[in-house]
């Protein structure tokens, strides 16, 4: 029951469903619903075991390893999900329901090099060209959701129902700028209760 529970409350923390969880296992939706609840199946799979392990950035045992086999390399890195979202530099994208499709590999060591906490980061994928050429349509961002006091820095964050990924800094007085790296595109001034910034781009990949 306990690797039930552990389980339970790591997909909680990380905001992902136990179906997109599933999908991400290649199984049916309800599988991981079903193991949690029911009991069926009575112990996880060693490959969904050790997935789930990587994704979520802890040893095996808490997921009912035993120690002898658990896998030493999920303490060696760790799955930082991609959200089935895009983060718009243009006009604005629908923010859907976030949907975990795939996971991007780190080294647990370059995280605590980057002062990085691995349970509390994800991956969105850039849409538009407002934010070039210091991003371009198709870069992955890493994405950093921890609540932290506000500096200056480009950003996700939700604004009149759309994803954009900006640069934003502090005006005072409680308003800020969304800034485009594209000078086509013109600032915006908008107050605090306006947005919400949903975290702070850390890295980004994307096609030479």
């Amino acid at each position: 029951m306990e690797a039930r529970e552990t389980l339970a409350r790591l997909a909680r923390e990380r905001g992902s469903s136990l179906a997109s969880l599933s999908r991400m296992l290649g199984r049916n939706t309800t599988y991981l619903q079903q193991y949690i609840s029911k009991g069926s199946p009575r112990k996880l799979e060693e490959d969904d075991r050790r997935k789930l392990a990587r994704f979520f950035g802890v040893p095996e045992t808490v997921l009912g390893a035993s120690q002898e086999k658990s896998y030493d390399e999920a303490a060696e890195w760790v799955e930082v999900p991609r959200l089935e979202v895009e983060a718009s530099a243009g006009p604005g994208a629908a923010a859907d329901a976030e949907t975990v499709f795939d996971a991007f590999r780190f080294s647990r060591k370059w995280l605590r090099e980057q002062a990085l906490e691995a349970g509390k980061l994800s991956a969105v994928r850039v849409i538009g060209d407002s934010m070039e050429p210091l991003l371009r349509e198709g870069d992955d961002l890493l994405v950093d959701t921890r609540a932290q006091p506000f500096r200056d820095g480009i950003y996700v964050l939700r604004l009149d129902g759309n994803l954009l990924v900006k640069r934003v800094t502090a005006q005072g007085a409680g308003r800020f700028s969304i800034l485009s790296q594209n000078l086509a595109y013109p600032p915006l001034s908008v107050d605090a209760q306006d947005f919400e910034l949903l975290g702070r781009v850390v890295w980004k990949s994307g096609r030479v």
